[in-house]
């Protein structure tokens, strides 16, 4: 989610304001550095002991070619991914797909019933959604009464319209509480960074069982939503979106993520074990986690994506809410689709950002002359996140296609590799892309020259999209 246009006009425009005080500005990253490193790179695979031996790495890689379509592709994805990565792969994860907010909080609150010792909870909205006639207060604060440890961060931008008298509420009830990065100076307790916003979608339960992706516990997801900046005149449409269940090891990855925040925030006294028994293998996936902050002079997910779409050999799939592409990823996007490979972009009809979607317009000439393919999804408010590339190597989490999630934002994404996921994240993409209209490069070149003119300049605004 970009800067929520529920918002008043004065507290947008004062983010706004501290973004071009802080003279940010995307990296450049040597891909050919990184190229020749996956060359020379040997993945490295952890499981719930720790790293794994050669021989049981091998093993988990042969099967994993075994199950996709073109070994030599895999092979070259997990080694670009060791390059380039500060995180392990993590043998030995089930992974399920959650598409949209029903089956997702459904899904969310099943595990966090299921809890016996800890529920952490990292959101950038945080509010007291409902999930099959049951509010998320009221279950997390029984689980609390059972003795559960509960730990909340939630970002204070994202949640300032949820009402006061909910945290309150959950803090009486014993429930540990973090306000980050307050947008209220006075409140701040590790530096005022009004700009720096905590974007993640992260629910780890027991250590074992992980939800990540795009959709905030957001009573947006849980019925249609009114799009163009809170315009009661403008459509009623429900929100796409998706998340990924992960059970096992990697688990313990997002738990780590969320101490880290917590520490680096300095919460209070944290509830439960800080560090909880690795779960054991519950799947044949293996998956990356990479947490992503403003900190990081090179960041880990930029980094990450550019490296599958520069190495890309057969097909880039990519399903974003907020299209606005640095100048490396259009590239990498045009290269990708000049050599043969099958680039499709799924992006939004309509928005709950204008300025976002007007400045992804202003890139469709070029990236249709290139030969990628674009299609706009009507009827919804898209606010999906998924890359996947050559059926083998996927990434869903809280990182979107833009300027923002690459200088501001502390982000948190899940990469799968292998085709098991691929071939479900190919499914959906065909299944929006069915549902979505085809952008033809004749068209977009015939529109009224002042609707392009005013998308040219809001371009000055996206590094801050």
């Amino acid at each position: 989610m970009t800067f929520p246009n529920r918002l008043s006009a004065a507290l947008a425009a004062t983010i706004a304001l501290a973004g071009l005080s802080g003279c940010a500005s995307v990296p450049d990253i040597d891909e050919g550095a990184i190229s020749r490193a996956g060359q020379t790179e040997k993945p490295e695979l952890i499981g719930r002991q720790g790293p794994l031996s050669q021989r049981q790495s091998k093993a988990i890689l042969d099967r994993l070619a075994k199950t996709s379509k073109d070994a030599s592709l895999l092979e070259r994805h997990l080694a670009i991914e060791q390059a380039v990565a500060e995180s392990p792969l993590v043998a030995g994860n089930r992974t399920k797909m959650l598409r949209d907010g029903a089956a997702t909080f459904h899904a969310m609150f099943q595990a966090i019933q299921s809890a016996k010792v800890e529920i952490n909870l990292e959101y950038y909205t945080f509010e007291d959604i409902e999930s099959d006639g049951a509010h998320l207060g009221d279950l997390l604060l029984a689980k609390r009464q059972q003795g559960v440890a509960i730990n909340v961060i939630y970002d204070s931008y994202g949640s300032v319209e949820t009402p006061p008298a909910f945290f309150e509420r959950l803090k009486a009830g014993g429930i540990n509480l973090v306000e980050f990065n307050p947008v209220n100076p006075l409140d701040a307790r590790s530096g005022y960074a009004l700009n720096d916003r905590d974007h993640r979608k992260i629910l780890v339960v027991d250590g074992a069982v992980a939800i990540v992706g795009g959709i905030n516990m957001s009573a947006s997801y849980e019925g249609p939503s009114i799009a163009k900046s809170g315009n009661p005149a403008g459509p009623v449409l429900p929100w796409r979106d998706n998340d990924a269940e992960i059970e096992g090891p990697a688990a313990a990855q997002l738990q780590a993520l969320f101490v880290e925040h917590w520490r680096a925030q300095k919460g209070p006294v944290f509830q439960g074990p800080v560090e909880l028994p690795t779960a054991p293998a519950k799947g044949a996936e293996v998956v990356r986690i990479i947490g992503s902050t403003p900190d990081h002079a090179v960041p880990r997910y930029y980094v990450t994506v550019l490296s599958a779409i520069s190495n890309a050999e057969k097909s880039v799939l990519i399903n974003a809410a907020y299209f606005v592409p640095t100048h490396q990823e259009m590239e990498d996007l045009e290269e990708a689709a000049k050599r043969g490979v099958d680039v499709h972009l799924v992006l939004p009809a309509v928005s709950d950002s204008d300025l976002s979607m007007s400045v992804g317009h202003s890139r469709y000439s070029d990236l249709l002359e290139a030969g990628v393919k674009i299609f706009e999804m009507p009827k919804v408010i898209l606010h999906s996140k998924l890359v996947t590339v050559d059926g083998v190597w996927s990434v869903i989490g809280s990182s979107n296609f833009d300027h923002r999630s690459v200088l501001f934002n502390d982000e948190v994404d899940a990469v799968i590799v292998g085709s098991d996921t691929a071939e479900q994240l190919q499914t959906m993409f065909a299944e929006d892309e069915a549902k979505s209209t085809a952008m033809t490069l004749e068209a977009w070149r015939n529109r009224p020259f002042g609707e392009r003119a005013h998308e040219m300049l809001d371009r000055l605004w996206q590094d801050l999209l």
